[in-house]
């Protein structure tokens, strides 16, 4: 398999010394309409990257934030063969930026594999996430997606050792994801220095680059996991900012632009966060401190 878009993004912002931003939105939240004006503003905010989740029932590693996001999209009528048109309509406009399908099994399952891959493929999805398919079933999709021309991202975490390691590894493509914390999205990292750490021991064993997600909701934050990680990714702040910006349940004028601000605010931060640390050790080279 030649390079993917993932590959290309990521060679970019290695070659420009930043992290990549990857911003993840529910397909179909608040509404069809609205979810593909959000979708088509995200890289002119800022999205090297986007994660596009696909609406489910029971989704076991989301926070609150994001299973609301997912039940005012299946609210909304969202499925999974409409969010691979929603893919398709974006690519009529957009033939660079990769997209990453995010979310679980059972609807794929029921989809039917083969059928869903094909699919995935030529509404132009660059990549998927799946994150209750464990490697040791890497038959079931993994395998297939990725002889079709699919990357396959895989999840680690900090209970993720050495030994566990290479298995996640195996047959990974794209990017890594390292899950900052133990537990839900939308929580608090509580140790980002233990996450820079993480991402080293990661990157000391694999040539993909490795982004960090969960836990990620200011510039601050932003701009700290962007020092190691080769990519910053948002998502529970994106999906709160859409359920602020409603009136009555419903979009507002202002719901995409609401989205596309926090987009532009915190990948300026992850943008800056090898240009601050390089600047941080100019200035102790001076000083000698």
């Amino acid at each position: 398999m030649g390079a993917s878009r993932i590959d290309k993004r990521f060679a970019k912002t290695r070659a420009e010394n930043r992290p990549a931003f990857v911003s993840f939105v529910m397909a179909g939240d608040p509404d069809p309409e609205t979810a593909d004006a959000i979708l088509a503003g995200l890289p002119a905010a800022g999205a090297d990257v986007i994660e596009l989740g696909m609406p489910f029932s029971d989704p076991m590693a989301d926070g609150v934030a994001v299973q609301l996001a997912g039940q005012r999209a299946l609210a909304a009528g969202m499925s999974l063969e409409k969010t691979l048109a929603m893919v398709a309509r974006f690519r009529e406009g957009d033939d660079e930026t990769p997209i990453v399908l995010m979310g679980y099994y059972n609807p794929i399952y029921i989809y039917g594999v083969e059928k869903f891959i094909a699919d995935a493929v030529s509404s132009g999805v660059d990549g998927l996430i799946v994150v209750d398919l464990p490697a040791e079933e890497d038959d079931e999709l993994c395998l297939p997606a990725i002889k079709a021309g699919l990357n396959f991202v895989r999840l680690t975490t900090p209970t993720t050792d050495a030994h566990r390691l290479p298995t996640v590894l195996n047959n990974a493509s794209g990017f890594v994801y390292y899950v900052s914390m133990t537990g839900i999205t939308g929580a608090e990292i509580k140790n980002r220095a233990a996450v820079g750490e993480a991402v080293n021991r990661i990157k000391s064993v694999t040539d993909l680059p490795v982004a960090v997600g969960f836990g990620i909701k200011s510039v601050e934050d932003a701009a700290l996991i962007g020092r190691d990680a080769d990519g910053v990714v948002v998502g529970s702040a994106l999906v709160t900012a859409i359920e602020k910006s409603l009136e009555n349940g419903r979009a507002s004028l202002g719901t995409p632009q609401a989205v596309h601000n926090l987009v532009r605010a915190l990948s300026q931060g992850a943008f800056s966060a090898r240009v601050d640390a390089t600047l941080a050790l100019r200035e102790r080279d001076k000083t000698g401190n």
